[in-house]
């Protein structure tokens, strides 16, 4: 039964962890060209 709780819990944190690290890769490219993150937005000025 715990099982049955377990698997989703599971698959939503490493769903998030997949989020944030996308996230963090986006930024160090952003900032690899020379811009700006803002609001999940990469703004070169």
């Amino acid at each position: 039964m715990f099982g049955l709780i377990r698997t989703p819990i599971l698959i939503l944190i490493a769903f998030l962890a997949g989020l944030m690290f996308e996230r963090s890769q986006g930024a160090e490219a952003c900032t690899d060209q020379g811009g700006v993150m803002r609001d999940g937005v990469c703004w070169n000025e």
